[in-house]
């Protein structure tokens, strides 16, 4: 396919990840809202995010096997108008369920978009994948980013029925995508029918590396949960050790969104330099270091610095892993979409509660302390790697 043509498809399927990821990322501003005007409990709270979350990466490989099976773009319209009706609806109802109902719908869209998106963004970048993924990555990064802002400019004005602006927005690009996909289809058969017969690749058959596969799982494992536990603590770490205000540490959350964005291209581009199994142990090494440097640091300013290299270990390598993942399952490359991507969503989530009962045990330093050995694992896992068998 053209550079030209590759590079449209790509950016036009990180602006549909954007869209898709606006909800889910909006999600967490809108459930104070929820709690005011609707008197949500702490305990319904928590369900609406395990909807959210937990069930939409439980079914996220179940559409990516799904997809494997036959070519199914249009589970990629389909799965941002769900995303964004479900979220567009859940202000309209003052019922717990039917709220319950409507995230779930939402969860289970965004569950629909991403492994069928990453399969497609897998086989139009060619022979720079790792770029591919890291281009499409950067739009769920944005949509997560700025994704509370609208929340809460929307909710301030119009309350809990301001969430029908996430149907707009899922409905808009749900109809740019139902109009795209046709042509994009169509033109990367013409650019494969431009190729001279002599020049074109000859398969010689995919295989799937299960071996390969189930040791990157550790891997993705160990990520998750550095990658939640940082958002959930190192912000409260700070408070309790410099004394900042709980606004400050939010610029830390903030700092570290935007540098992760910038990391997940750089990190697709070294990727496609160096190779998928040096680019992981590159960025995993140095888990463990960054993590200890926030240990000994002698002001809160110091952190900042440190979260562009904790950002780089954390999301430069999000390109690597999922590219590897689906090399390792070179016959399921939906599949092997669908668990990378709902792996290292939801794995953290599961691990946080055990770490804040430490933290609550035994101190906060204790959980950072223990996030150093977290990253250390990570890296060692990552030097049991094999080389995928086919790319």
């Amino acid at each position: 396919m053209g550079f030209a043509v590759q590079k449209f498809f790509v950016y036009l399927l990180s602006l549909g990840h954007l869209c898709v990821d606006l909800a889910p990322g909006a999600l967490p501003a809108i459930l104070p809202f929820l709690v005011l005007y609707n008197g949500l409990s702490y305990t319904e709270v928590a369900g609406l995010m395990f909807a959210s979350s937990c069930l939409s990466s439980i079914v996220q490989p179940v559409f990516g096997y799904w997809a494997d099976k036959s070519s199914k773009q249009w589970f990629m319209a389909l799965g941002i108008a769900m995303s964004g009706i479900g979220l567009g609806i859940s202000g309209l109802f003052s019922n717990y369920w039917f709220v319950f109902i409507a995230i779930t719908l939402m969860g289970v869209g965004s569950s629909i978009f991403h492994p069928v998106a990453a399969r497609t963004v897998n086989r139009i970048s060619s022979g720079n994948k790792a770029t591919g993924i890291g281009i499409f990555s950067v739009g769920g990064n944005l949509g997560f980013g700025v994704a509370p802002m609208i929340a809460a400019a929307a909710l301030s004005v119009w309350g809990t029925s301001g969430t029908v602006l996430f149907l707009v927005f899922g409905l808009l690009m749900s109809a740019l995508m139902i109009w795209a996909v046709p042509k994009m289809v169509a033109s990367v058969r013409a650019e494969n029918q431009k190729i001279p017969a002599n020049k074109k690749k000859v398969s010689t058959g995919s295989t799937n590396d299960w071996h390969g596969f189930m040791r990157l799982s550790f891997v993705i494992l160990f990520r998750s949960i550095a990658q939640t536990s940082v958002l959930a603590f190192l912000p409260l770490y700070c408070i309790y050790r410099f004394g900042i205000s709980e606004a400050l540490s939010g610029t830390l959350l903030s700092f570290l969104c935007l540098s992760g964005a910038v990391m997940t291209v750089l990190g697709g581009w070294l990727t496609d330099k160096v190779g998928l199994i040096r680019a992981c142990k590159l960025g995993y090494l140095l888990m463990a270091p960054a993590f200890a440097l926030v240990l000994v640091v002698p002001s809160v300013w110091w952190i900042y610095p440190i979260l562009i290299l904790i950002s780089f270990t954390l999301n430069g390598t999000y390109a690597a892993f999922v590219v590897l993942g689906q090399s390792y399952l070179a016959k399921n490359v939906g599949l092997a979409s669908g668990v990378t991507m709902g792996l290292s969503a939801s794995l953290g989530g599961i691990f946080t509660p055990i770490l804040g009962m430490v933290a609550d045990a035994y101190g906060i330093t204790t959980v950072m302390v223990m996030l150093v050995v977290i990253g250390a694992l990570c890296a060692i896992s990552s030097f049991l790697l094999p080389e995928p068998k086919s790319e």
